[in-house]
């Protein structure tokens, strides 16, 4: 998928909007509910996205369809189990992102399941691209948050699958690794924005397939969803 063409441009930016926006609101969420009010006082517990947005992250969005907001402060000396309150709030990002991706394909379902039985109707040609681009909408919208998701799980630091580590190594072990967690965070970014890298997409796509598959899977059984409907085949990217 080219994520750089024009098309893509134009419907990648309102999903910017959503997507980056819901994955670090739910981190500072989750934070605060386990007793750190730090994303509160620092007013990143919101839906704006421009309290969110990091440029380059922003700009790798656009380029491969990845990429990575400002992250929300968190104090995880504040957490009331620290241990189990880091992998929780570290899950929260990425888990926000398949349901919101979930959700999506759920309503852009329901939307081809009214065109199959003629709730909706198309009767003119601009009609016709308006749904076209609705069902593209909601395709990018949904490969957006699981490779956010997947992305973030990755455990490298600063990303989340680095937080993750600490409830399955030794706490020992996990501090020693913290020390590291600027350089080994300023190599990986120069690869990911510097080096052209299909490594990384491919590795990417080897796991979110798998998700939006599921996905795909789960909405047309339970909506009854026509396979051959031309709307559903859009949103899996499937475009003839």
């Amino acid at each position: 998928m080219n994520f750089l063409s024009l098309q893509n441009i134009l419907l990648m930016t309102p999903i910017l909007f959503i997507a980056l926006p819901v994955h670090e609101l739910a981190h500072g969420w989750v934070a605060f509910k386990l007793g750190d009010p730090t994303a509160k006082n620092a007013g990143r517990l919101t839906l704006n996205p421009f309290k969110h947005l990091d440029f380059i992250g922003v700009l790798m969005m656009y380029a491969v369809g990845f990429g990575w907001a400002k992250p929300v402060p968190v104090n995880f000396s504040n957490l009331k189990d620290r241990r189990m309150g880091t992998v929780l709030v570290a899950m929260a990002g990425p888990m926000s992102n398949i349901l919101l991706g979930f959700i999506s394909i759920f309503t852009g379902g329901i939307i081809a399941k009214l065109l199959e039985v003629g709730v909706i109707t198309i009767t003119t040609e601009r009609m016709l691209q308006v749904f076209i681009y609705i069902a593209l909408f909601f395709y990018i919208l949904v490969s957006v948050n699981i490779n956010l998701a997947i992305f973030n799980m990755i455990p490298v630091p600063p990303l989340d699958g680095s937080r993750l580590l600490s409830g399955f190594i030794p706490e020992e072990a996990f501090y020693k690794f913290a020390r590291y967690e600027p350089f080994i965070g300023l190599a990986f970014f120069a690869i990911v924005v510097l080096i052209p890298n299909d490594f990384l997409s491919t590795f990417i796509r080897t796991f979110a397939d798998p998700v939006f598959r599921s996905m795909v899977f789960t909405t047309r059984n339970i909506l009854g969803i026509n396979p051959n409907n031309a709307f559903w085949r859009i949103m899996q990217g499937i475009i003839q």
